[in-house]
């Protein structure tokens, strides 16, 4: 590989949320989606040279900033998108909580497919909208969207928004196009937008293919708003930058006043060039990226296998995320995620944090050099056995 995501950087010590959130130095946060590596060579030296400019006042999003993003899109994932369709903000949760208060009134309801990423929660509640759950269906091994489930709950006229997560969090899914038709057919019958947070788009693994919604039809482009951002794929998250996607006027209207109302309408020059730097000059990284992501989980199944057989790994089909069923314990989410961290000092997500379908499970985050995903995993081992 030209890139050494093998690299061991330190991070402790620089105000890093995952590892300078636990007081104890010793443990290991396999947790909050934030990788270990670096980001892309062109993305660091383009905040380079911003940084020697020396001045960092407010910023204006130059024409550079919306051609990369179309360009982006056009070529990798065959998406047209205008620029005028673009808003930028400072991040996907703060999009999704401005589009959900576009979209709806306080009472409405907004149906989630749990388990799924918590902050959509807290974005629906904020709003004073509630939430209904479509709970995926655990079948085989993996999940599946329960249609009859969603043909029922989308009936009611209370429900306003669908907030689909593609790819998923944390289940791993990354949606077919049949599924994404039959979920917006659905959604228009019904008259409910779907709000796609697809922020992990580009973390997608061979014999699976990203499909935008918003891409599927033009009936599809206009009655659905897209979340996207650079910074899962390219570990940019503390640069808060993100896009919202909106081909409808009025809606974009709608949306870009909610922007303002929640102030989150200004961004910063280093997430500007960030993006435009990774969009332009970041796809051979980021192909070594998903390489040794994808690498790292079949290390992690092989590990399962020969160690932890009574605890199945779900397949991982995109994001960094793995989702393992813990049922075999018979405990709580929370117990274990306890014990991990009380016996062996390794911090993990629990199950339950995304919602109620999530109980008895743990999430883990591989996106690290192999050598501290071995570590991790003989943490797991020895806690679990």
């Amino acid at each position: 590989m030209k890139y050494n995501f093998d690299e061991i950087v330190p991070r402790r010590g620089t105000n890093s949320y995952k590892w300078d959130s636990a007081g104890d130095a010793d443990v290991l946060p396999m947790w909050v989606a934030d990788m270990d590596f670096r980001t892309a060579p062109s993305v660091v030296e383009a905040l380079k040279r911003r940084v020697e400019h020396g001045i960092f006042g407010y910023v204006r999003v130059p024409d550079a900033y919306y051609e990369a993003i179309t360009r982006w899109f056009a070529g990798r994932h065959g998406w047209q998108i205008e620029k005028e369709w673009i808003i930028y903000t400072t991040g996907v949760v703060p999009a999704l909580s401005a589009v959900i208060k576009a979209l709806t009134t306080p009472g409405d309801k907004v149906i989630v497919q749990t388990p799924v990423y918590n902050c959509f929660f807290s974005s629906i509640r904020n709003n004073g909208c509630e939430v209904v759950a479509n709970p995926l269906i655990y079948m085989n091994g993996t999940y599946q969207i329960d249609f009859i489930d969603l043909e029922r709950k989308a009936a009611d006229p209370s429900v306003k928004v669908l907030l689909l997560c593609n790819p998923h969090n944390p289940a791993g899914r990354v949606w077919t196009k049949q599924e994404l038709t039959r979920l917006g057919e659905i959604c228009l019958r019904n008259n409910i937008w779907v709000v796609a947070d697809e922020i992990h788009c580009e973390l997608v693994f061979p014999g699976h293919t990203y499909i935008p919604f918003a891409s599927v039809s033009e009936e599809f482009l206009m009655h659905s708003v897209t979340c996207t951002s650079p910074s899962k794929a390219f570990n940019l998250a503390g640069l808060q930058i993100a896009n919202i996607v909106s081909a409808d006027t009025d809606i974009r209207m709608q949306i870009d006043k909610a922007i303002n109302i929640n102030e989150v309408c200004d961004v910063n020059p280093f997430g500007v060039e960030a993006l435009i730097a990774a969009y332009n000059d970041g796809e051979e990284w980021l192909e070594e990226l998903n390489q040794y992501l994808f690498a790292n989980y079949h290390y992690l199944r092989a590990y399962f296998d020969e160690y932890l057989p009574e605890f199945p790994v779900l397949p991982l089909e995109g994001t960094y995320l793995v989702w393992v069923d813990c049922s075999a314990l018979k405990q709580s989410s929370e117990d274990i995620v306890k014990t991990l961290l009380e016996k062996e000092k390794l911090w993990v997500n629990e199950g339950n944090l995304y919602g109620e379908a999530g109980e008895r499970f743990i999430r883990i985050n591989i996106a690290c050099p192999r050598q501290r995903l071995i570590e991790g995993l003989n943490r797991l081992r020895r806690a679990l056995k």
